[in-house]
């Protein structure tokens, strides 16, 4: 199965584990094909360097170039065109999409309700 995690899920996954953990782990395993694009790594970047994740990553003893890093082992990166903002409830979720439709992807994992709206 060929999935796009949202950085919601792969934040979640990296840094406090549970489901999402599980996905990455079966990703690692080769039980999913895991797919990013650059625009998806600079997100989770910016967002590993909120002071909200600064405690998180103290604790694991890992920078955040290191769980960038750990991802880009997990997910294949592709090169997303940029797709239509105009009729996304949330802009943002452009670079989501765009990696899906790029990376042929059967699944979009996401907790974000405005990719839930989308439906299929």
């Amino acid at each position: 199965m060929r999935v796009v995690l949202d950085t919601n899920v792969v934040a979640s996954a990296l840094l406090w584990g549970g489901t999402p953990e599980r996905l990455i782990e079966f990703a690692g395993e080769g039980g999913l094909e895991c797919f990013t694009s650059e625009a998806l790594v600079a997100e989770f970047a910016g967002i590993l360097g909120r002071p909200k994740f600064a405690q998180k990553l103290r604790q694991k003893n890992l920078s955040a170039a290191q769980i960038v890093a750990r991802y880009r082992e997990i997910a294949e990166t592709v090169e997303a065109a940029p797709i239509e903002e105009a009729a996304l409830r949330d802009p943002d979720d452009a670079a989501v999409l765009a990696c899906a439709l790029t990376a042929r992807a059967d699944a979009i994992v996401s907790g974000d309700a405005d990719l839930h709206a989308l439906g299929n």
